[in-house]
């Protein structure tokens, strides 16, 4: 039997597991779920005859090392900045490799030695990067492929919560980590490209700029810039493109009240809070707040914020809780942005029986034989329940199909990849349709390109 190592069982290896649990008689694979939780790995593996469970701390060589031996092929499912040491046993050992995440200079640094090897490590080959690449790839070729010349491309992904189970405000909750949330947009300034313009927006702007578009069915939706847009023309092959534009998806309102957050600094991770630990809510607020003998925390926000009284903004604030004098994280050393997940980690939690919701919509402008034209494509996603999520399975589906591709052999490329590929995106993204990932592809009137430059 082929055996697939799986480096890390948290929230976005759900259905990653399931699948290749179910497929393992068929395919005649062997799991291992190596993850520091024993308990739960042992919760994913659910006494599979074809799987086992064992603690890893990957921080023990020896062990880890080990268990890289024994498989042919390995699954990294741990944040990105601990993917390159296994990728350096990979190496070692000549074995692929398959993860999620985007590709990091360092590991980009490994794509020669692995090309040496023979080796493939298959990254962003999730959702958001992963269905994305593939999604995008696919149109953009087919444009090609009848002669047209591509002029615009935008691009925008977000984890929701599905209709049924919106319940807050803020028309959101989490279904992946809630940190990436809340630091959403630090590192660095937007960067994008519109009408043959280049575009910036720094962080503390950035929930201010926002694009709207309708899903049919599913409503009214808002994106907000992503960091790098302009690094994708390269990788599409779009060097000449007029507009790239990637954005995040949330519901229309969330970016205006989440500015206010940004604005009194609460998703500041950069320093750390005195005497956090015994702050309430109340306190962490009012610690961005101007001293005042008499006005009341909740004058002086509004009245430094300006937000009115009868503002939703401000009922979403008060629905954070953040006013209250009695909860209290007990954070020692925290940061703001770590008090502030805190809070929302509970706000913001998919109940049982609650349902999370993906949404991707892509826009691709182009020429052909002298007329301007445009396809939309849209892609929602429906979650089962809070374990198997709509974004476990957007994540984890992709990996784990082309870990079945490159076992059997019929991706033939090496190196550090991305999913762009014809032979790679197109038996994935067709299986993905099985699963209810499916792209509903529309021609509509071309909107988006300026041909006399008019504006700027």
């Amino acid at each position: 039997m082929k055996k697939i190592l799986i480096i890390g069982a948290g929230r976005s290896a759900s259905s990653l597991i399931k699948y290749l649990l179910n497929k393992s008689e068929e395919e005649a694979i062997q799991i291992t779920i190596a993850d520091l939780s024993l308990e739960l790995a042992e919760k994913k593996v659910q006494n599979h005859k074809n799987a086992r469970a064992i603690a890893l701390d990957i921080f023990a060589v020896s062990d880890r090392q080990k268990e890289i031996e024994k498989a042919d092929i390995v699954i990294s499912m741990l944040p990105a900045h601990l993917h390159v040491d296994i990728a350096k046993d990979c190496i070692t050992f000549k074995k692929n490799m398959v993860t999620a995440s985007y590709i990091s200079k360092e590991m980009q640094e490994l794509d020669t030695l692995a090309k040496e090897n023979g080796l493939l490590f298959m990254n962003e080959i999730g959702l958001d990067p992963g269905i994305d690449h593939m999604s995008a790839m696919k149109v953009i070729d087919e444009i090609r492929a009848k002669g047209g010349k591509m002029i615009q491309f935008e691009s925008f992904c977000g984890g929701l919560v599905a209709p049924e189970s919106d319940t807050n405000l803020w028309n959101y909750k989490f279904s992946w980590n809630p940190r990436n949330v809340v630091l959403a947009g630090q590192g660095g300034v937007s960067k994008f490209i519109q009408e043959g313009k280049y575009k910036y927006i720094p962080y503390n702007k950035l929930f201010r700029r926002t694009e709207f578009m309708e899903v049919e069915g599913y409503g009214r939706f808002e994106g907000y810039a992503n960091r790098d847009s302009l690094k994708y023309r390269s990788i599409y092959g779009l060097d000449a493109i007029q507009t790239m534009y990637r954005g995040t998806l949330r519901r229309v309102g969330y970016s205006k009240a989440w500015d206010m957050l940004v604005q009194l600094g609460m998703t500041d991770d950069t320093y750390t809070m005195e005497n956090s630990e015994n702050m309430s809510y109340r306190d962490f607020t009012n610690s961005f707040l101007a001293y005042h003998p008499t006005d009341s925390v909740e004058l002086k926000l509004r009245h430094y914020l300006k937000i009115d009284q009868d503002d939703v903004i401000w009922d979403k604030l008060v629905e954070l809780d953040l006013f209250n004098a009695t909860k209290k994280s007990g954070l020692k050393n925290a940061s703001p942005a770590q008090y502030l997940e805190y809070i929302l980690a509970e706000k913001w939690a998919l109940q049982p029986n609650d349902k999370d919701m993906i949404v991707m919509y892509h826009k691709f402008g182009y020429e052909l034989n002298g007329e301007k034209k445009q396809i939309d494509s849209t892609m929602v996603c429906i979650g089962e329940d809070q374990t198997y999520t709509a974004m476990a399975k957007t994540v984890g589906l992709p990996v784990a199909i082309a870990t079945l591709q490159i076992l059997k052999g019929n991706i033939k490329t090496t190196g550090v990849q991305l999913p762009i590929q014809k032979e790679v995106y197109e038996p994935i993204l067709k299986e993905l349709e099985t699963f209810g990932v499916v792209f509903n592809d529309k021609e509509v009137p071309y909107l988006g390109y300026n041909p006399n430059n008019v504006g700027s």
